[in-house]
């Protein structure tokens, strides 16, 4: 134990006069002479100048490398030159003693600590715990735990049990690939990481609980995106049991927006009730299910009005979707590349025209339409300075193309986007089924333990695409916070909800045996929801970049590159587990 009467942030006027000692990083020397010099010693709360004046403090210091770790006893002192922008620019330490705790042994560092975010990623990962030095980058981390705290006692305020659920489990369909673990006394059989909680915490609804929580870790061996971290990430998991959809909403409303408005960049979040839309309503509107609400430009459909104009990709196309935005200011130049943006994000082409001052239409598609200039005035009620974009393909593309564009265009106009707020939203009433993109073949749209609206009656009458789910997704500023349900709890329901996918009563009861038969003892009606803790964060403190909001992440490729994860192990562990690497040839050959 290193004992300190201070830390390097809590030292003020009132302590001159007083011996102390002070512990932390040596951050840098200002040599002025051989026995005049200023050092910055930082530790985890702040910095401290001590004043070196005297040649034998200055021996000890000149073979010590930045970033060494040093114990500093001296007396304070009032400093002469003052620096307001630090808590503790009034004072300094005259040293009589300096001992190096811990050496740094090299004499350059892989980047300078207070700009570590300018460095390369993968460099930024490698020596993540130099990273983490940086104020800039802990503060962040510090966030995250209060947050992590704040919204523990919120749950807990609203009589919320947290219960923490197993991490070596069974495989369960969530949408994402497992990460398997061998299991040594059962040869040829795995657990499986959990990609959630979910039947663990339906169980505990037929265990007789009435609330509960965790913040969960989940695992999902998929892509990187910016807003997803590979491999773990965390969620605020809740259970409510005899519990509707409206009570699940409540609880939210309640927790997140004075988190968001405490924490947050944005200092005012949404009040309760958050807006509701149904989610083919959100497709047609906005063309996306996570529309940013900051943004108050919508689609119009133009597919009558533009078809036939002798624009190939539009008498071409199923579905034209128009975006009017009143008095946009752009030259070709943000035009050309806020269209460019469109076809990276999306894959589909934007396309524009304008109104000029004079009332024609003019640039982009505008020779196209100069035969029925007047109709598409009148019908998109546009006006000199009105900017029109659009997009088309069949109906998917066209929508996902023009949600893009929609968030291009409203970025690129204040007059369009309110930025300093956190909007949420709920998208309501998904499909229960949709036809695999893969497969072919129905499939569940969203969380197969969802209740169908409409109950076993709408499962053996309608059509399967045209049911609806009690699901719906938390949505802010743009980024999907979370998805939840109202779930089927009835066995008879379930049966004849999977019969639909191809999976028959002997699959479900074998797939998830002791959910199914926790059911049939009497399960309460149940709903939850688990917004993600990371994404949460990543909004809280305005960071584009998941990765910059988690302790130590992953890489793109899904790689920790400081701990060297994943790597290889030793035949004789492979052996205990019974496991035998089969690489393919091409893999094969490299080794």
């Amino acid at each position: 134990m290193q004992s300190r009467t201070h830390n390097c942030n809590e030292l003020r006027i009132e302590n001159a006069g007083q011996k102390v000692t002070i512990v932390g990083w040596y951050e840098n020397l200002r040599k002025v002479s051989k026995n005049l010099g200023f050092l910055i010693l930082r530790d985890f709360y702040g910095t401290t100048q001590v004043v070196i004046e005297t040649e034998d403090m200055m021996d000890i210091i000149d073979g010590v490398n930045n970033e060494s770790t040093l114990s500093v006893t001296g007396t304070v002192r009032e400093r002469s030159s003052k620096n307001s922008n630090i808590p503790t620019g009034d004072i300094e330490v005259v040293p009589e003693s300096i001992e190096i705790l811990g050496k740094c042994i090299y004499n350059e560092l892989p980047f300078e600590i207070n700009r570590s975010t300018e460095a390369d990623e993968n460099t930024r990962l490698k020596y993540r715990y130099l990273d983490l030095r940086n104020p800039a980058v802990k503060s962040k981390m510090v966030l995250r735990s209060r947050i992590v705290s704040e919204l523990r006692r919120r749950m807990n305020d609203l009589d919320f049990l947290e219960i923490t659920t197993p991490i070596l489990t069974c495989s369960s369909p969530e949408g994402a690939r497992d990460y398997l673990v061998p299991a040594r006394n059962h040869p040829g059989k795995f657990y499986a990481l959990p990609q959630a909680p979910q039947q663990f915490k339906q169980i505990l609804m037929a265990s007789g609980f009435d609330r509960y929580f965790q913040i969960a870790p989940c695992f999902r061996d998929e892509d990187a995106r910016a807003d997803r971290s590979p491999g773990e990430f965390y969620q605020l998991d809740m259970e409510m049991a005899f519990a509707s959809q409206e009570d699940v909403f409540a609880v939210v409303e309640q927790v997140l927006p004075p988190v968001f408005e405490e924490h947050g960049v944005y200092k005012s979040a949404s009040k309760a009730p958050f807006k509701r839309i149904p989610y083919l309503e959100s497709m047609e509107k906005y063309g996306t299910d996570k529309p940013d609400l900051r943004i108050d430009l919508v689609l119009t459909d133009a597919t009558d009005l533009m078809k036939g104009c002798g624009f190939g990709p539009f008498d071409e196309a199923d579905v034209i979707k128009a975006i009017v935005v009143d008095g946009f200011e752009a030259t070709r130049k943000q035009i050309d590349a806020i269209m460019a943006e469109v076809e990276v994000t999306s894959g589909g082409k934007g396309y524009w025209f304008k109104v000029d001052e004079t009332g024609a239409i003019a640039g982009g598609i505008a020779k196209f339409l100069q035969d029925r200039a007047d109709k598409v005035k009148s019908e998109l009620n546009i006006k000199p300075g009105d900017f029109v974009g659009l997009t088309c393909g069949d109906k998917g593309s066209a929508l996902k193309s023009a949600g893009a564009l929609r968030k291009l265009l409203g970025a690129a106009s204040d007059k369009h986007m309110k930025k300093d707020t956190y909007e949420f939203c709920w998208i309501v009433d998904f499909p229960m089924y949709e036809i695999g993109e893969e497969s072919g073949e129905l499939e569940f749209c969203h969380n197969p333990f969802s209740m169908p609206q409409g109950g076993l009656d709408a499962l053996k009458t309608q059509d399967p695409l045209s049911i609806l789910a009690y699901q719906y997704d938390l949505v802010c500023n743009g980024v999907e916070l979370s998805s939840g349900a109202v779930r089927n709890h009835d066995p008879e329901i379930m049966i004849e909800a999977f019969k639909l996918v191809g999976l028959g009563e002997d699959d479900v009861k074998a797939k998830f045996p002791a959910m199914y038969n926790a059911f049939c003892y009497g399960a309460p009606p149940h709903a939850g929801i688990a917004p993600g803790v990371d994404r949460m964060i990543m909004l809280i403190c305005g960071e584009e970049s998941i990765r910059e909001i988690i302790p130590f992440p992953m890489n793109k490729n899904a790689c920790d590159i400081m701990m060297g994860a994943p790597a290889e192990v030793g035949e004789q562990q492979l052996r205990d587990v019974h496991i035998r690497i089969e690489l393919p040839e091409s893999e094969a050959a490299d080794e």
